[in-house]
């Protein structure tokens, strides 16, 4: 999380980025702005909230004339890996899949083994693990898992 994410667009573009996620809570003032520069830089644009952060403040930002075309709901707060998994705010997920059937959802915290289907069977299909996968003994076997978590929960829908 950065407290300028608009200050990060061109130099992630340059880069060669395919999409760029900021936080609701640093943009407040600039969303769309923002949303429209990670646009023309051909990236994608995605919004991420931390866990004590209301879900009515991405509504907004998925509606808007130019949205955002990924919700990333923190299951821990961000800055530190290994941290354990929130399983409250699968609710947060649940809400958005029945708001926004299309939408990518994104779970980012805690995900692995043991927690993946609940982030799945909430309506997540984009998921972040780091330490679970590279922490594993077959780090091939834990994506492997998790990948199919999500891809059977896609097919009960």
């Amino acid at each position: 999380m950065v407290t300028n994410p608009i200050d990060y667009v061109e130099p992630m573009g340059k880069a060669g980025a395919s999409g760029f996620t900021f936080h609701v809570e640093a943009s407040k003032d600039n969303w769309k702005e923002l949303i429209q520069r990670i646009k023309s830089r051909g990236m994608r644009p995605g919004v991420a909230l931390k866990p004590g952060t209301p879900i009515g403040d991405v509504f907004p930002l998925v509606e808007a004339e130019t949205p955002v075309e990924m919700v990333l709901v923190m299951t821990v707060a961000p800055g530190f890996g290994g941290q354990k998994f929130m399983p409250e705010m699968m609710d947060k997920v649940r809400i958005l899949r029945k708001k926004y059937p299309s939408l990518d959802i994104e779970v980012d915290g805690g995900l692995g083994p043991s927690t993946i289907e609940m982030a799945a069977s909430a309506g997540a299909n984009c998921i972040v693990a780091g330490s679970s996968v590279f922490g594993a003994p077959e780090p091939a076997e834990v994506i492997s898992l998790l990948r199919n978590s999500v891809q059977k929960a896609q097919q009960k829908c």
